[in-house]
């Protein structure tokens, strides 16, 4: 991060802690603000203020830590959809004024009056905003919600930031989202992928900069594990909900993972330890791999990891032989850890990353829409071991 820290920063996009990468990604970049600033002689008391999804989970978490110790403030969004009046009232209005701002304006209401309160003293210099949520640009249906929201934060009179982005190459041909990346001041691509294809969208490449993920600098806690977690000797599962929607064949994902554990209990002398790194009700990763777990507890040799602070389940992956994930910042505490990982992807996301770390993507990630056959997995992780 090479730009003015030297005032007050506000981070948004950030969904909630209750998804563990969100997470990682508001920890690891509040640590590194704080970082930079202590370096370049600068106060680590000036503002810096997380917008969240939700407030309540992330006190739950490692942000509650960080909010203590004053590296940050935390504040949630105006839920619209939870205000009838509201949503009634912005809705009308927006009808008749066509002002399609107004509905983000009402979410960042307490946001930026608790920025103005808490920056009085710094009224003469450009604030910052950062968003954070950089692979939110993946999802077609966040666009048009990013676009005004940044908008909102330009028209108050912010400097903006798109912090650790991955972007589908296909999607910039949408001119409306290439004005939109073009108006921030700098661009943080985590990935390759994303970086030459912002280049190629006419992106100018003093404005964009390529930068790994701020989830790769996320510090470790010592954990304590069970009985059936050997460290070094224990296979790391994640499975997620979102990637089994996106699988072409209806059932062919579980099918790998199942085949996959049976492999291991059946021809190997690993464990195996079902990591979540997504609680949230609507998308619970504990779904999926309780269904595995039920399957396979008998044999004494699976454990479930319960939900933990992004750092506590980095620790428990870092003690893995191999990690196999479908959420990307499971296998981004995976690489970042040295431990072997085989990726069940599904965008640009993935791909990019192991293509900067490996020169390639292929035999790394294991695109679920490709999935086919019900033994897959086994063949790639027998790929990854006997290459690496």
């Amino acid at each position: 991060m090479s730009m003015d820290l030297n005032r007050p920063i506000i981070l948004y996009m950030h969904a909630g802690s209750g998804n563990h990468g969100c997470e990682a990604i508001v920890n690891s970049t509040v640590k590194l603000i704080a970082k930079l600033r202590k370096e370049a002689g600068v106060s680590t008391s000036i503002p810096v203020l997380v917008v969240s999804n939700s407030v309540d989970e992330d006190r739950r978490y490692s942000l509650a830590h960080l909010e203590k110790e004053g590296l940050c403030r935390l504040v949630e969004d105006r839920h619209i959809d939870r205000d009838t009046i509201a949503h009634i009232f912005y809705y009308v209005y927006r009808k008749i004024t066509g002002d399609r701002e107004s509905f983000l304006r009402y979410k960042y209401k307490d946001a930026f009056s608790l920025f103005r309160k808490i920056t009085a003293e710094y009224q003469n210099v450009t604030p910052l905003a950062v968003s954070i949520g950089g692979d939110n640009y993946c999802y077609p249906d966040m666009v048009e919600d990013l676009i005004l929201a940044h908008n909102v934060f330009r028209e108050k009179g912010f400097e903006t930031v798109l912090w650790g982005c991955s972007i589908e190459p296909d999607s910039l041909k949408d001119q409306k989202l290439v004005q939109d990346l073009d108006s921030y001041s700098r661009i943080y691509a985590r990935e390759s992928i994303t970086y030459e294809a912002l280049l190629d969208a006419g992106i100018s490449e003093d404005k964009v900069v390529l930068r790994k993920d701020p989830a790769f600098e996320l510090e470790t806690s010592k954990v304590t594990v069970s009985k059936a977690f050997v460290p070094g000797k224990t296979i790391g599962i994640n499975l997620s909900p979102m990637v089994q929607d996106k699988e072409k064949i209806p059932g062919i994902t579980i099918e790998n993972y199942r085949n996959f554990i049976r492999y291991i209990l059946d021809e190997t002398d690993q464990n195996i330890a079902l990591v979540p790194h997504v609680v949230w009700p609507s998308n619970d990763d504990r779904r999926p791999l309780e269904e595995l777990y039920l399957e396979f507890k008998d044999s004494k040799r699976v454990t479930l990891i319960g939900d933990a602070p992004a750092e506590e389940l980095k620790g428990y992956i870092s003690m893995c032989s191999f990690f196999v994930g479908a959420r990307t910042h499971s296998t981004i505490a995976a690489y970042s850890s040295g431990v072997p990982t085989l990726v069940i992807g599904y965008s640009v996301k993935s791909r990019g990353i192991a293509t900067d770390l490996f020169g390639t993507y292929e035999n790394y990630v294991l695109p679920v829409q490709e999935i086919s056959e019900p033994d897959a997995m086994i063949k790639a992780y027998k790929w990854i071991i006997a290459n690496n």
